[in-house]
């Protein structure tokens, strides 16, 4: 008897930058949305910090840099954040999604999606995986997974401002490895995209009250 897969669905979206105030900047040159005021807090355990845009219920965009203020963690920080020159521009890197059973998702998962660390942020506390070096899965392609300990989602705490995910594109040499893997973990979702291309590559097209507008990766 074939063992099912555990439920999943994309929960947000990860956009790396030099700093918050750069990401949240390019954001809004993107999106002509303003993520001011910022939303968001410090991850401790891994010296980064955030500010957070609604992108509709249980789902959300995620701005995130290494906290200046933070101290240097033990371990390598997650979204392959250690390896970001110090001018990189600001892209969306890679995306994560939410599993009830994380455990599963992770042992069913092809593409490995890194060790299960707990995390904890003000109210929120979460398992998510990271790789033990911080290097995105398959180029940032595969996403992170998160099992989420509290309730609410945190982005029923978001104004709406209107954006919502339409496309996550996702480029692959081998697209239908990627969709493979993609369902061996549960994630069956009509935004999602796959595309073959000679390069790795991923793109969301977000609708915004002013049309729809792309997030380069």
């Amino acid at each position: 008897m074939t063992q099912a897969s555990p439920y999943t669905e994309p929960d947000h979206l990860v956009v790396t930058a030099p700093s918050l105030e750069v990401g949240m900047a390019w954001v809004q040159q993107q999106l002509g949305v303003s993520m001011a005021p910022r939303i968001g807090g410090q991850h401790e355990r891994l010296g980064t910090h955030n500010a957070l845009l609604s992108l509709g219920a249980g789902f959300y965009l995620e701005v995130i840099a290494i906290d200046p203020a933070g101290s240097i963690p033990a371990r390598a920080r997650w979204f392959g954040m250690d390896e970001l020159p110090s001018d990189a521009p600001p892209r969306l890197a890679h995306w994560v999604a939410r599993t009830d059973d994380i455990e599963a998702a992770v042992a069913a998962s092809p593409i490995a999606t890194g060790e299960i660390t707990p995390m904890r942020r003000g109210t929120l506390a979460w398992l998510i995986t990271i790789a033990a070096d911080g290097r995105l899965p398959c180029a940032g392609l595969m996403p992170s997974l998160i099992q989420w300990h509290s309730q609410p989602h945190p982005a029923s705490a978001l104004p709406d401002l209107g954006c919502r995910l339409q496309r996550l594109v996702l480029s692959h040499p081998a697209p239908a490895e990627l969709g493979a893997a993609l369902a061996a973990v549960g994630i069956e979702d009509a935004r999602i995209v796959l595309r073959e291309g000679r390069q790795t590559a991923i793109e969301a097209v977000i609708s915004t009250p002013y049309g729809e507008r792309v997030l380069p990766g």
